[in-house]
C-alpha cells in the first residue's frame, strides 16, 4: 500500500467524492519545473525580443492550471498564445489612435486654453484610468473562457464598461474617505465579477456584505496610530525611538496590505454560491506574509550573484580603459580592445540574466508557494449538484488579454 503524503491525499479526496459532499483541492506543482519552465521560456523572449512573451505566459500558465486540482480533476488551460499575440496587436493600434490622436487634440486644446500642458497631461490620464480597468475585466474573461474543470467551461459575461466606470465611482468614494471605504470598493467590484461569472450552465453570486470585510484593515489602522504616537516623540528630541517606531509602522502597514488581501479572499470565498455548492478558503495570513518575505529575500540573495559578476566586470572595463589611456604597445592595445568587447557582451548576458534569474526565482519562491497555499486551503461543499451542471457555449472573444498586455495591468497568471 502506497503511504505517500500524494497518495494519501488522494485516498481521501476519493472517500470524499464517495461520500458526494465535500471536494478538497491538490496541488502537485514542484519548485525545480516551474524554476526551469520560466528561466528558459524567459530566455527564449529575450532572444525574440519579446515576441516569445505569449508563448511563455501560455506555457506557465498551463503548467499552474494543471497542478490545482479539486476533488483531484485538474483544471485546464487551453488559452492560445496567437490569440494573445493578435489581441495584443489589435489593442496596440487603438492605443496608438489614442496616443496619436487624442493627445494631440487634448495638448492642442491645452495650450489654446491653458497656455500650458499640464490641462492635457491630466486629461490624457484620466482618460487611461478606465481603460485600464477594462483590460482588467476583459483579461479575467479571456483567462476564464479559456480555464475549463472537468471538461466544462468558465466564463464571464460582457460587462467590462459597466465594472470600469463602477471601479472609477468606488474608486472616488475611497480616496474622499481617506480609505475607509476601501473594503466596499472590495466588495462591490468583486460582486459585480462574481455575478456575472458561470460554471458551465450555472451562474455564481457573491453572498454577504461589504461589512463583513471592514475590520480588514485594522492593521492599517494600527500602523497610523504607531506613525501619530511618534510624532511627539520625534519632536521631543527622542529621534532613535522615534525611528523605531516609523519603522514599526512601515512594517504593519507592509503586513496589514497581506492581511487584507488574504483576508478578503478568504470572506470573500466563504459567501460564493454556484446553486447549492458553496466554496471555502482556509489560509493563514501570517503564513503568506512570511512566504513573501523569505522568498523575496531568497531570491534577491540569489539573483545578486550575476548582479554582483556585472559589477566586477564593469570595473574591469573600467580599468582596461584607463591602461589603454595611459599608454600601452599596439599589440597590447589590440588586446585591450578585444578584452573590452568581450567584457560588454558578458555585460550585457549578465543583465539579462539578473532579470531571468529574479523572474525564475520568485516563481519557485513565491508564486508557487502561495498559490499551493490557497490550492490546498480550498474546500467545495455541497459536491454532489456537479453531475447535474452542462456545458456552456465557447466565447470565441478574440481580443483575448490584449489591453492588459499593453498596459501592463498586473492582471496575474
Amino acid at each position: 500500500m502506497d503511504t505517500s503524503p500524494g497518495a494519501l491525499a488522494q485516498a481521501e479526496i476519493t472517500a470524499q467524492e464517495q461520500r458526494g459532499t465535500r471536494l478538497s483541492t491538490l496541488f502537485t506543482g514542484r519548485r525545480w519545473p516551474i524554476f526551469k519552465l520560466t528561466f528558459v521560456t524567459g530566455v527564449l523572449t529575450v532572444l525574440t525580443l519579446g515576441l516569445y512573451r505569449f508563448w511563455q505566459k501560455t506555457r506557465i500558465r498551463r503548467w499552474y492550471w494543471s497542478a490545482i486540482r479539486p476533488g483531484g480533476h485538474p483544471l485546464e488551460y487551453v488559452g492560445d498564445p496567437y490569440e494573445k499575440l493578435l489581441g495584443f496587436l489589435i489593442a496596440v493600434v487603438i492605443l496608438a489612435f489614442y496616443i496619436g490622436v487624442v493627445n494631440l487634440l487634448l495638448m492642442f486644446a491645452s495650450f489654446s486654453l491653458f497656455q500650458g500642458n499640464v490641462a492635457a497631461y491630466a486629461l490624457s490620464f484620466v482618460g487611461v484610468v478606465p481603460i485600464w480597468f477594462y483590460a482588467r475585466y476583459r483579461a479575467r474573461r479571456y483567462v476564464l473562457a479559456r480555464t475549463r474543470w472537468m471538461g466544462l467551461r468558465f466564463g464571464l459575461a460582457p460587462g467590462a464598461w459597466g465594472y470600469a466606470l463602477r471601479a472609477l465611482w468606488h474608486w472616488f468614494l475611497t480616496l474622499i474617505t481617506l480609505g475607509l471605504l476601501w473594503p466596499r470598493m472590495t466588495f462591490k467590484l468583486e460582486k459585480y465579477r462574481t455575478d456575472r461569472t458561470w460554471f458551465g450552465d450555472h451562474r455564481m453570486e457573491q453572498g454577504g456584505s461589504w461589512t463583513m470585510l471592514f475590520w480588514t484593515i485594522k492593521w492599517h489602522l494600527v500602523a497610523l496610530g504607531v506613525a501619530l504616537v511618534c510624532l511627539p516623540i520625534l519632536g521631543a528630541g527622542l529621534v532613535p525611538l522615534a525611528i523605531f517606531g516609523f519603522c514599526l509602522s512601515g512594517l504593519l502597514l507592509v503586513f496589514g496590505a497581506v492581511y487584507y488581501r488574504v483576508e478578503t479572499r478568504k470572506r470573500l470565498t466563504g459567501e460564493k454560491r454556484l446553486g447549492t455548492i458553496r466554496l471555502h478558503l482556509k489560509i493563514n495570513p501570517l503564513r503568506v506574509f512570511w512566504i513573501l518575505v523569505s522568498g523575496y529575500t531568497l531570491s534577491l540573495l540569489v539573483a545578486a550573484i550575476p548582479t554582483g559578476f556585472l559589477l566586477v566586470l564593469f570595473f574591469r572595463l573600467q580599468s582596461a580603459e584607463t591602461l589603454t589611456e595611459i599608454g600601452m604597445d599596439e599589440m597590447s592595445q589590440m588586446l585591450a580592445g578585444a578584452d573590452r568587447w568581450a567584457l560588454v557582451g558578458l555585460t550585457v548576458m549578465s543583465y539579462f540574466a539578473v532579470f531571468l534569474l529574479w523572474s525564475a526565482l520568485t516563481q519557485a519562491w513565491v508564486t508557487l508557494p502561495i498559490t499551493r497555499l490557497y490550492a490546498r486551503g480550498l474546500t467545495i461543499e455541497g459536491a454532489e449538484a456537479l453531475p447535474a451542471i452542462r456545458q456552456r457555449p465557447r466565447d470565441e472573444h478574440i481580443e483575448a488579454e490584449g489591453f492588459a498586455e499593453a498596459l501592463d495591468v498586473g492582471a496575474s497568471l
